[in-house]
């Protein structure tokens, strides 16, 4: 439009027209109305009038300055209006813009907007043409953010887009609909729910209405097939095409008037008509993809018979066969065999191609019918399951698969595929461990004599160690049983599925072995099945190896998993292997927007509680760390959280090690010793010892601080006899890590130094920055604490055994979360201000025993420094915050402020910023105090001046002040 706009603004410009053309609904009208708030518009006059609108003839163009003459819809122009239009163009004054908008598809004589015969327009007129194309995927997008909001998944937006073809007005009325009718989330259903707009709806019943008999008919088979066909296609669906038995009404009169064929007659019509258009592949359709649903809904029943069957007979012949579409249309017609065979092939069809949900869609819709037979349900029904263990959830498949398995009239064989499948679904999609294990053995004894090949992967399910309630022992004694029946069977694939799980038990322990039956696997192998194998495996050892502290083989083996994931067709593999990235992530430190790729992650999985419980207990861990402690339960405890009862056995000792520094970190010790108890329990149950990473260090402190000691020191060793003889530096680097917090917790602080720090150093190697960072912190406190021990006490008895004395043992010791200092009242100093060699100094000295109080305190505040720099670069707020209040009661003298309280003014001073970030996370002030070591009413006093200066009226307004970062920089010292 920049002509337009020049012919306004410029008054040596010559006059312009543009025509601009448009299918119904693209918004033409749309168009005119942002041209009358061009800046340009102003300098003149605005002329606009829409075309057969009865508003009596259209009005004059005034002589003088620029006009902007928008005309509306000239293809509904009559007589009168034309010849005005016309008369005004072929003599146009100076200044003159005019926009003229036309639908195509509805002129008198195609082509000509203005009429034949065209106009004589002036040399001095610059006529342009303008088509308004439908909305590209991103522009329906944004009008659907814009309508719905955020909640419109891409799913919903793809939807859009296919059912609209981009055709603005339709977009507009259907976000319109769904925005009545949808609330936080709008998905694809929704789309579909919604129906035809009423104002499509009319437009084209409307034209269809008023086309001769057989060009209707031409409609009709467009609406039946719902895409896009050839003209002779078209045409024997309509049953205009001269084939016997084709409709061939003889009393109509719409024959060609130049002799042509009724059916040609017939297609010619319906285009000029406006009822179906034509693409760039010459196939015909109806304009909107939405609207073949409004024509289809006005069929009568024996029509619509009529024309599936005939549909059903074009698409047999095409090739290759559309097995999808085929199979609707001979349902729709009433074949039930020939749909059945169509369905089995199709479904086949899509499992081969790695399109399994597709497969499950259809075989779900299929089984639905009352009208399949029962054995050719138990038929299909093994389609479907074969698919559905590899697909995503689908619960509509769970409750097929339990009718049919209950079903006394089926082979035992039958009902034993059946409930391997079942068993698979419960256990690995749909989140109920111990209902799909009781279904895997009894799967595995129905199938044992007469189908080794199945028997063997219910058997091979079974040795999987992550679902609790059985011992390692227990999977090791089925893995036994499916590598005799994977034998026996003589199937390559079964035996690459139980070598897969093979590796897969062995490294989830830590057995060095397993990584050499890992490279035994047939990643190379030409059979899809056999490769699927192969990527679950690698899927399995990354997420081990995550969980064993070999984080850059872990990466290694998720890329390649993923990868032959993809190639294989195995959306749910890759679905596991996406979430082990999160855990990956969360475990290295790269936590900068890891809380929102959790929440995305969950949406989309949100259905499948196993999947997407890795994303949950690392959202929930971020948001531990951060201090917003409601949400950290929300995602690790909260209603859609996996239960304890299903949850994987690696997630429910995580998320017990995070509840339990939770309630430490409250002052809750009975509820602590309570939650370490029941965790160690289960844990102590399964037998996989690597698992206790995140759990173990939190249970000991838990039950030393409760005045457990012995029962901390039983659990300790426990932990490191488990080790024995396994590759996990994760685990091994943990047990120094527990070694500490016992000899903390039992009052030998020196020796617990010298531990948390080699800890520290364990979790560097590997990398582990936070756990780095927490071991730090211990090592810092032991070594400051250390020094106070020294001035008023004689050094604690070494002996490690001493700890098992719960007499010689102090309730009260120290401790990681939250350990009872007195809180003070006033702030003790200000932070340490470090040179930037801090981590050096502690680098160089890690390890060694401070020879002097003097030397522990150095080491301990550099220690503590270090800790407080790693934890503000992840982002744990709440750690950070912690660390600093420690920094500062240790500060030594010379650093610390003059007395007085100095002056900040308007902005917030170190502390003040300090709590009001804790504030903001969602603590309550007690929760605050225990944090930094200070009184709840100093902390409320901290809050109130914040939100003055702020100039916030609650805590919500902290967290919006806080996520825009509008928190101010205070200078100086606190």
């Amino acid at each position: 439009m920049r002509r337009l706009r020049r012919a306004l603004a410029e008054a040596d410009s010559g006059p312009t027209l543009i025509l601009v053309e448009g299918l119904a609904g693209t918004g033409k009208s749309r168009l005119l109305r942002r041209l009358t708030e061009l800046p340009e518009a102003a300098r003149g006059s605005t002329v606009s009038w829409r075309c057969g609108a009865a508003a009596g003839p259209p009005p004059e163009v005034a002589p003088g300055g620029p006009v902007l003459l928008l005309v509306d819809d000239v293809h509904r122009a009559d007589a009168e209006e034309l010849a005005r239009l016309r008369g005004t163009l072929e003599n146009p004054r100076p200044g003159l813009a005019a926009v003229v908008t036309y639908r195509p598809e509805e002129l008198a004589v195609a082509g000509l907007p203005l009429g034949a015969p065209p106009p004589r327009y002036g040399d001095e007129l610059t006529v342009l043409p303008h088509r308004l194309a439908p909305w590209t995927p991103e522009q329906v997008r944004q009008a659907a953010v814009e309508a719905v909001g955020e909640g419109c998944t891409p799913e919903a937006v793809a939807r859009l887009h296919e059912r609209t073809g981009g055709v603005a007005q339709v977009v507009v009325d259907l976000l319109a609909a769904l925005r009545d009718s949808t609330r936080l989330r709008c998905t694809a259903a929704d789309v579909d729910d919604v129906g035809v707009p009423v104002r499509l709806r009319d437009l084209v019943l409307g034209r269809t209405a008023a086309l001769p008999a057989r060009a209707r008919r031409v409609v009709w088979a467009a609406a039946v097939l719902g895409e896009p066909v050839s003209g002779p296609e078209l045409l024997a669906v309509a049953g205009l095409d001269g084939g016997p038995g084709h409709a061939d009404d003889h009393t109509d009169t719409d024959h060609g008037g130049d002799g042509t064929a009724p059916g040609h007659a017939a297609l010619v019509a319906a285009l000029t008509g406006g009822a179906l258009a034509e693409d760039a592949e010459h196939r015909y359709a109806l304009p909107v993809p939405l609207a073949a649903d409004a024509v289809y809904a006005t069929l009568p029943g024996p029509v619509r018979q009529e024309l599936h069957g005939r549909a059903a007979d074009v698409l047999q012949r095409r090739q290759p066969v559309p097995w999808t579409a085929l199979a609707q249309h001979r349902r729709a017609s009433g074949r039930v065999r020939g749909w059945l065979r169509a369905v089995e092939r199709a479904a086949r069809e899509h499992a081969q191609a790695g399109r399994h949900q597709e497969a499950i869609c259809l075989l779900e819709t299929t089984l639905a019918s009352s009208a399949v037979p029962l054995e050719t349900r138990a038929h299909l029904a093994g389609v479907l399951a074969s698919s559905a263990v590899v697909g995503l959830r689908s619960d509509q498949t769970v409750e097929v698969l339990a009718q049919i398995v209950e079903d006394e009239r089926l082979p035992a064989t039958v009902r034993g595929e059946m409930r391997l499948d079942l068993g698979l679904l419960l256990c690995n999609q749909v989140g109920m461990s111990h209902q799909g294990w009781g279904e895997l053995e009894r799967a595995a004894g129905e199938l044992r004599a007469a189908r080794p090949d199945l028997a063997a992967r219910a058997m091979s399910a079974l040795a999987m160690p992550y679902w609790p309630g059985s011992s390692l022992d227990v999977h090791h004694a089925w893995l036994r049983e499916a590598e005799e029946a994977a034998e026996a069977s003589g199937d390559d694939v079964v035996r690459a599925a139980v070598a897969a799980n093979r590796a897969s038990l062995a490294l989830s322990y830590g057995n060095p072995e397993g990584w050499k039956l890992l490279e035994a696997l047939p990643m190379d192998s030409p059979d899809p099945k056999r490769r699927h194998h192969a990527a679950r495996g690698l899927c399995n050892a990354a997420n081990a190896a995550a969980w064993l502290g070999h984080y850059e083989r872990s990466r290694e083996l998720l890329e390649q998993g993923l990868e032959l994931s993809t190639k294989s067709g195995s959306p749910y593999t890759e679905q596991t292997g996406l979430g082990t990235r999160l855990l990956l992530e969360w475990t290295e430190g790269r936590w900068d927007g890891l809380v929102e790729r959790c929440a995305e992650f969950v949406r989309k999985t949100s259905d499948m509680p196993v999947i997407s419980a890795d994303a949950r207990m690392v959202a929930g861990l971020l948001c531990l760390a951060q201090g917003e402690w409601s949400r950290a339960l929300a995602w690790l405890s909260g209603p859609d959280a996996p239960t304890v009862e299903h949850a994987a056995a690696p997630l429910a000792s995580a998320v017990s090690g995070a509840l339990i520094r939770l309630a430490l970190a409250r002052q809750d010790l009975p509820a602590a010793a309570e939650e370490a108890r029941a965790a160690w329990s289960k844990l102590a149950e399964k037998g996989v010892w690597v698992w206790a990473v995140e759990l173990v260090p939190w249970a000991v402190e838990a039950l030393a601080r409760a005045g457990e000691a012995a029962e901390a020191h039983a659990m300790t060793e426990e932990f490191a006899a488990g080790l024995d003889g396994l590759d996990t530096p994760a685990a091994f680097a943990t047990l120094r890590w527990t070694r500490a917090v016992l000899a903390e917790t039992t009052g030998r602080t020196s020796e617990a130094a010298v531990l948390y720090q080699e800890a520290e150093a364990a979790f560097a190697a590997l990398p582990r920055p936070y756990v780095q960072a927490l071991t730090a912190e211990g090592a810092g406190r032991c070594l400051l604490a250390s020094v106070t021990d020294s001035d008023s006490n004689p050094a604690p008895d070494p002996d490690p055994a001493a700890a098992s004395d719960p007499a010689a043992a102090s309730a009260d010791g120290g401790g990681g979360e939250g350990h009872p200092s007195e809180p003070h009242e006033e702030d003790a100093g200000e932070e340490n201000q470090r040179d930037g060699s801090g981590s050096s100094s502690v680098s160089a000295a890690r390890g060694a025993v401070a020879r002097t109080p003097e030397e522990a305190r150095s080491q301990g505040v550099a220690e503590l420094a270090t800790a407080a720099q790693r934890f503000a670069e992840l982002g744990a707020a709440w750690d950070a915050a912690r660390v600093r209040a420690a920094l500062r009661t240790h500060q030594p003298a010379e650093g610390r402020r003059p007395p007085g309280r100095p002056s900040y003014g308007d902005q917030l001073s170190p502390r003040e910023r300090e709590v009001a970030e804790l504030a903001a996370t969602g603590l309550t002030n007690r929760e605050i105090a225990t944090t930094l070591h200070l009184s709840p009413r100093t902390v409320e006093q901290h809050v109130a001046r914040a939100m003055r200066k702020l100039g916030t009226a609650s805590r919500q307004d902290l967290a919006e002040a806080r996520e825009s970062a509008d928190f101010p920089e205070s200078a100086g010292q606190d």
